[in-house]
């Protein structure tokens, strides 16, 4: 018997899982990162997201629900990957003045690699005719461009002067 063709209403389920997951590492992550931080307003920017990253957890289970599916995460390698590097810049930086670039430049890239899930699940959504998904996708979307912005700001007017004195 032939195995049943994958769709892209599977690969959307399937990304959906994996964000669903990153997120709720990240979620566990960012405590972590603001106690660790030197600055106040890297600390104050991550608490911040964590916040928001609440309530992307939830626009997400709203998609599960809209797709009539249990919301449930699958590993995700790339995020587990992306934190790790957190750690160690933790670990070899922890006493240097650039601690806190390492520490932004980290988050930088968990934010490049959420912009570039939910925008892709965001299209796919559109295409698969989920306008509620594309809604709630968006919401995010703009939240995490908006973080990645404030943290390449950040980063430009105090932290990486820091960091090089």
């Amino acid at each position: 018997m032939a195995a049943k063709s994958k769709t892209l209403a599977d690969l959307f389920h399937e990304t959906l899982k994996d964000i669903y997951y990153a997120e709720k590492q990240i979620l566990k992550a960012l405590p972590k990162l603001a106690k660790a931080a030197n600055s106040d307003h890297l600390r104050h920017a991550f608490e911040t997201h964590r916040d928001e990253t609440e309530g992307q957890v939830g626009r997400l289970e709203e998609i599960f629900e809209l797709i009539r599916k249990p919301a449930r995460g699958k590993t995700c390698d790339a995020i587990l990957g992306i934190l790790d590097e957190g750690k160690e810049v933790m670990e070899e930086f922890g006493d240097s003045p650039a601690l806190d670039a390492g520490l932004l430049a980290g988050a930088q890239a968990v934010e490049h690699y959420e912009i570039s899930r939910y925008g892709t699940l965001k299209t796919w959504a559109s295409e698969l005719g989920l306008t509620g998904a594309v809604k709630l996708l968006d919401e995010t979307l703009v939240e995490e461009k908006r973080t990645d912005e404030l943290l390449t700001e950040l980063a430009k007017t105090a932290v990486n002067q820091k960091a090089a004195a």
